[in-house]
């Protein structure tokens, strides 16, 4: 499969820079699979497509305030530092730093007045740094709230005033360096009505990590190498979707971070894991011919052209079926990526 068969063409102004006002008041384009009905609504409308007994899971990672500008000690020159992820030790992480040639290995960042440094001790395959910071646990996770800021995707030009809006309101678990955005348009009032509605909702974990949005830039899709993010399901979200299955009700996935850790979960509970939580890293990479065991209906943002987001979608729907859709949201004016409106497919 071609990458390029995974290309369109987005006016720039339809990148949405800054969020709605009111989360659910966001658009949402409703796909039928068995069909080819399309339904414009509004994410208000999300418990009116839903019936008892169907289960919604969401991620519940928070997104940690993963950039950081210090300064070099002998010169003062800045250095934008990005967390990627904690790394084998405690208090070293892989990171992007920027501009990397200025910090070789061995060399020291230096954070506020001298409260939090790095050091530089790797450089990895991909450009990528390991740094080790002079602080680690709770210490280092209250200097990060200090001296940190929200990793905004770069394709967002405008400043986020709130930056609780770059969280779901169900986001509890930190680590993530960016949002898991097809869960920011929910409401407590729009939970509030799925549950009066009977519709069960559970929450995984995965921690987002920036390769996620990163445009797949090999020729060929099965030559890709995905990267890893961490996650975590419990025994009774697989026992809701057991349940639910058995039933007759759908199981509806937010998001591709929530697919990709289910997914990823359930092929090693086939494996024997039944009964137990299943936490790990997973690289698993779903495009089209790809099996799905959990996933009935899926909401999502729209994507980036040539993503990893955008084959998992089409896994679901089918590539043609995707780029029609896609070219109906250009038409219809909607809004795209992290800020943007959302989709349910069902």
């Amino acid at each position: 499969m071609n990458t390029n068969d995974y290309d369109f063409i987005l006016p720039d102004e339809l990148i949405a820079q800054t969020p709605q006002t009111d989360r659910s008041s966001s658009r949402l384009l409703v796909v039928n699979r068995t069909s080819d009905e399309l339904s414009h609504a509004h994410f208000y409308d999300l418990p009116k497509y839903l019936t008892a007994g169907d289960v919604v899971i969401a991620n519940d990672s928070r997104v940690i305030p993963a950039r950081l500008f210090g300064r070099k000690p002998d010169t003062g020159a800045v250095i934008e530092l990005l967390l990627l992820r904690p790394y084998a030790t405690p208090g070293t992480w892989e990171v992007l730093l920027r501009p990397a040639k200025r910090v070789p290995i061995g060399k020291h960042i230096v954070f506020g007045d001298g409260q939090l440094t790095a050091t530089v001790r790797a450089e990895l395959e991909g450009g990528t740094r390991v740094v080790e910071f002079s602080a680690s646990g709770v210490v280092f996770d209250t200097l990060l709230e200090m001296f940190g800021q929200m990793p905004l995707p770069p394709y967002i030009k405008e400043r986020l005033e709130d930056p609780n809006r770059y969280q779901t309101i169900y986001a509890r678990e930190k680590g993530s360096v960016a949002a898991p955005t097809a869960g920011l348009h929910f409401t407590k009032e729009v939970m509030e009505q799925l549950q009066e509605k009977g519709v069960h909702v559970h929450f995984i974990t995965l921690h987002v990590g920036l390769g996620t949005f990163r445009p797949v830039q090999v020729d060929r899709i099965e030559d890709h190498h995905m990267h890893e993010e961490w996650y975590r399901v419990t025994k009774d979200v697989f026992t809701a979707v057991e349940t639910a299955k058995q039933a007759g009700n759908r199981v509806l996935c937010v998001g591709t971070t929530t697919v990709r850790a289910m997914e990823s979960a359930w092929l090693l509970r086939d494996e024997g894991l039944q009964d137990q939580e299943i936490s790990g890293w997973t690289s698993i990479f779903i495009y089209p011919g790809f099996q799905f065991h959990v996933v009935d209906a899926l909401i999502t943002n729209f994507h980036l052209p040539q993503s990893t987001l955008l084959m998992l979608v089409s896994a679901l729907i089918g590539r043609e079926r995707l780029l029609a859709t896609y070219q109906v949201a250009v038409e219809e004016k909607y809004r795209f990526y992290s800020f943007g409106d959302a989709m349910l497919i069902l």
